[in-house]
Formats: C-alpha cells, structure tokens, sequence
C-alpha cells in the first residue's frame, strides 16, 4: 500500500535559552493533538519551569519509536490499541494510563468543492473519485474512518478510491490541496484549516468510540516532573484548551 505523505511540524518552539528550564521533558503524541497540546505546553512552561518537547506524529509510528527504545517520557496516543501494545510490553507504568478526551468524525472536501456530499453513501459515488485516509491499516484516524465504514458496508466499495496518508495531518493536507476529492479526518483538525469544510459530520451513534489514552513511558529519565506534566494535562484548566480546540472530555 503506497503511502501519501506530506510533512507536518513537530516540536515546540525553542526559546533562545534552553538551559533556563530546569527539565526538559519529552512527550509523544498524536498529530491530532499538535495545536491543543503546543497551547497547554506553553501556559505550563511559564509556571513550572520545564521545557515540554514534542514529537507529534501518527500514533502507530510514535509507538514503534518507543518500543525501538526512543527517548519518550509521555505517551499521548488517539488510540487505545497503541497503548495496549506497548503495555504488553510493560513499557508504560500502567498506573499512570488514563482515558482523556474523545473525538469525532468528519468528511471534509476542499473549500471550493460543489460536490454535494450529504451522507456516507454518497463517497461511494461516481463524482467522489480519490478519498485521503490517514492509513487505515495502521495509523488510528484512518482506522476509526475505516471501522465506520465497514459498520456502514460502505468499505469494499469506497477502498479502492483510498489514498493512505502518514497520518490524519496528511490527509487533512491532501484535501486542502485539491489533491483529492474529499477526505475523513478529526472534526478538531477540520477546524484549524481554512482550506477545507465540512461536508459532513458522522453522527455519534455511527461513528467509532475514538479515545485519546496518556501514559508515562517506563524508564523516563525525567519521571517526577512528567508525571506532574500528566497530572496537568488531566487538570480542568488544560481541560478548558482541549474543549477549545473542539475535543471532548472523559474525565
């Protein structure tokens, strides 16, 4: 399966000064997270002390980093099955793991589009001909996408006009570009763009239960000051970003 990759900027902003920070702490989290985790790391910093780096990325590959022995001290994945893996390898503590926000699904299409996309049916169309999924058979937006439309018995039709990307950023990217005729992605990534729409939103009691899983990784060189860093994430002040960039709260 061939993929289609466009880049995405991973990392926080350096200041001039790295050494003024007292640690720095590495997290691993999924691409979907970049822009509410970059504002929460930023309030964080100016309080603690730390520096919060950041590795964004398709979870699926954020995991097989940690497990190659990646110098990881969270892991922020939108997926349970990435943090299943990794806990059967005891590389997470798994008293730290918790659920902490959901997401939904969208079909978006380029901003210009007229394609009248109204439901899941209409992707199998004959006007619908290239689809951007994050990989379905790996990276977790595109398996959600893919679980949805089995549910739906819409896959084997609308498989071959897949275009796997790296990740759901990717996909986003590929719409935005006209690349393709529409894609499935995050309704929070939908939002940041301006460059696509909506076309359609899957329904809550169609689309899959998607769940954002935290956890501190075993062996951080930096555990004490990630754990509080975790502890901040699942405080009701980072609670009101998330909500802010359109996630939903589990806890």
């Amino acid at each position: 399966m061939r993929l289609f990759s466009v880049g995405i900027t991973a990392g926080a902003c350096w200041l001039p000064s790295p050494s003024a920070y007292s640690v720095e702490i590495t997290v691993f989290a999924a691409a979907s997270l970049t822009d509410s985790l970059k504002s929460i790391a930023a309030t964080y910093e100016k309080t603690s002390g730390d520096k919060i780096i950041f590795n964004f990325g398709a979870s699926s590959t954020l995991a097989r980093q940690i497990e190659a022995g990646a110098p990881a001290d969270l892991f922020f994945s939108a997926d349970e099955a990435q943090m299943n893996a990794l806990a059967k390898q005891d590389l997470i503590d798994p008293a730290t793991r918790q659920d902490r926000l959901g997401n939904s699904l969208v079909v978006v299409v380029p901003h210009d589009s007229v394609l009248p996309i109204k439901s899941a049916g209409d992707l199998a169309g004959i006007d619908v001909k290239r689809i951007a999924l994050a990989d379905p058979q790996a990276v977790p937006a595109g398996v959600y996408a893919r679980a949805w439309l089995v549910k739906l018995q819409l896959w084997r039709v609308i498989q071959p006009k897949v275009i796997p990307t790296e990740n759901v950023r990717a996909a986003l990217a590929a719409v935005a570009s006209g690349n393709v005729d529409a894609g499935v992605v995050y309704k929070t990534d939908a939002a940041i763009s301006r460059n696509v729409k909506i076309a359609y939103e899957v329904p809550r009691a169609d689309g899959p239960d998607i769940r954002y899983t935290m956890a501190l990784v075993k062996g951080s060189a930096q555990s004490e000051a990630a754990k509080k860093f975790l502890d901040y994430l699942a405080s009701e002040e980072a609670g009101q970003i998330f909500v802010r960039y359109g996630f939903l709260l589990r806890q």
